[in-house]
């Protein structure tokens, strides 16, 4: 299935990216377009927008779209929810809520000064999103 979001991603979209593939669609392809041409670009594409106005996958009230994913597909890995709170944190500006979402913000605008296209951004940046994951199934095995 094709996806589709704003061009020139930082935290959830990446995190979203990231989630759809290891948890919703593994043969997801994604697409990124200006601001204001996503759901234009999704209904001639046939692609799920997200993580844009307008878009079923979008933030909702305090939840990012990272939340809204994990709820619309009922996941409930500990680890995600885990992961979700860091997320959200750092998507939202709210660095005081997770002690992580601050370094998880500090990587996203490193990684986009080192990786400014899209799809290359990606594919940096999934090992990241592994790497946490992996510390959050620990940290919730812990019951931390």
């Amino acid at each position: 299935m094709k996806w589709i979001t704003r061009s020139h991603v930082h935290v959830d979209r990446v995190a979203c990216p990231w989630l759809i593939t290891r948890f919703v669609d593994s043969a997801a392809e994604f697409l990124f377009v200006p601001r204001d041409k996503v759901l234009e670009a999704a209904q001639a594409q046939g692609a799920i927008p997200f993580d844009t106005p307008g878009a079923e996958l979008h933030h909702q009230g305090d939840l990012c779209t990272f939340d809204v994913i994990i709820d619309r597909y009922r996941l409930s890995d500990p680890a995600l929810l885990r992961m979700a709170r860091i997320v959200n944190a750092a998507d939202t500006k709210r660095l005081d809520v997770d002690p992580l979402a601050a370094g998880l913000e500090a990587i996203a605008v490193g990684y986009s000064l080192r990786y400014p296209l899209d799809l290359e951004n990606l594919a940096h940046q999934f090992e990241v999103y592994d790497a946490l994951y992996a510390w959050c199934r620990v940290e919730t095995a812990r019951g931390v």
